[in-house]
């Protein structure tokens, strides 16, 4: 259940209204009501628009961040579809090495869940740095993400103004922690996080003869 009540409105804007009105309405909507992600399939429209993730303040303990209430923990976009991006890349298994915000929180739940890196393509292992999970271990993170995380949508009006410029102000004002462009700083923790899980698929790699 949403553990934030709210309004989602589908702002209705003119093709004139500047990026800051925009980035308010977008802020405004992404604060509002958060589904739980096995809801939110039923929810998310297959409309292009801004999404943000959001947990608890106990899962933000559990991530080992710094807790910042109302703010979201990560913040992305959908060219397209909101539906697609959302709930068919972040949040299914399978899905890990395709999706930066899934490698963040399988990164800082390697130790809670028993997570190991792998690489996105075992059968030709490169880049570790796009590691992915194991299956058995990909099922368990996507368990988790529907257990603990909250969806938000804003689905982008007729207008002229570039999604990723919205998208762009959205993050500039909020800062989330898992977000790894348009952000000020990298949080050393999910740095050091993921390098960790990338180690773990190049070590899995040259265990098996790749020369990764």
């Amino acid at each position: 259940m949403p553990y934030i009540a709210g309004v989602v409105k589908e702002a209705g804007v003119s093709n004139a209204q500047p990026l800051s009105i925009l980035a308010s309405q977008a802020v405004d909507s992404l604060s509002g009501t958060h589904y739980a992600i096995a809801d939110a399939i039923d929810q998310v429209p297959s409309k292009p628009g801004l999404y943000a993730v959001y947990a608890d303040p106990e899962t933000w303990q559990e991530l080992n961040l710094e807790i910042r209430v109302g703010c979201p923990l990560y913040v992305g976009k959908a060219e397209q579809s909101l539906q697609s991006r959302d709930i068919r890349t972040h949040f299914a298994t399978g899905r890990t090495g395709s999706s930066t915000v899934r490698r963040s929180f399988a990164a800082l739940l390697r130790n809670p869940l028993g997570l190991r890196g792998v690489p996105r393509n075992m059968a030709r292992p490169e880049r570790p740095a796009n590691f992915g999970l194991a299956a058995e271990g990909d099922e368990r993170l996507t368990a988790w993400m529907q257990e603990q995380l909250f969806l938000a949508y804003w689905v982008k009006p007729d207008t002229e103004v570039d999604l990723n410029d919205i998208e762009t102000a959205v993050i500039k004002r909020w800062q989330p922690p898992l977000n790894l462009n348009k952000v000020d700083h990298h949080l050393p923790t999910v740095r050091d996080a993921r390098r960790v899980m990338a180690d773990d698929a190049r070590t899995w790699a040259r265990e098996r003869g790749f020369p990764l």
